[in-house]
């Protein structure tokens, strides 16, 4: 059965959907963009985009009391695929040891007028 996650640590959905979503076993987690909590984009460079985003991730999963060692997969969307390099080397710093399953594509554009947009899925076991 689907329950809702919703955390006051992540910025609140922004439309008809949840910050994320699980049945026991795996975690689905929206797109998150670098929002702050409050709502803000954070106004920076793909680096600090990237890091806004992980960290909205990293709240939604220790809501659930998990962490970046449960996550699955990850798919990134970059306004800008040459960001990718710069993108990277930020996320890197999140799954330094056995990183996830991962795509990343470049997209016209990103909501809200980000650079950066992450999702991930996650397994509570």
């Amino acid at each position: 059965m689907k329950r809702i996650i919703s955390t006051d640590d992540a910025p609140a959905a922004v439309g008809a959907y949840s910050q994320a979503t699980t049945n026991g076993d795996v975690l689905v987690t929206a797109g998150q963009l670098p929002l702050t909590t409050d709502g803000e984009l954070l106004d920076g460079s793909i680096v600090e985009q990237t890091r806004q985003c992980l960290r909205n991730v990293e709240a939604i999963l220790e809501s659930e009391d998990l962490a970046f060692e449960n996550v699955l997969k990850t798919t990134i969307f970059l306004d800008d695929i040459d960001d990718f390099d710069e993108f990277n080397e930020a996320y890197s710093e999140f799954f330094q040891n056995d990183p996830p399953a991962r795509s990343a594509v470049g997209v016209d554009a990103v909501p809200k007028g980000a650079s950066i947009e992450i999702e991930a899925i996650a397994t509570k076991e």
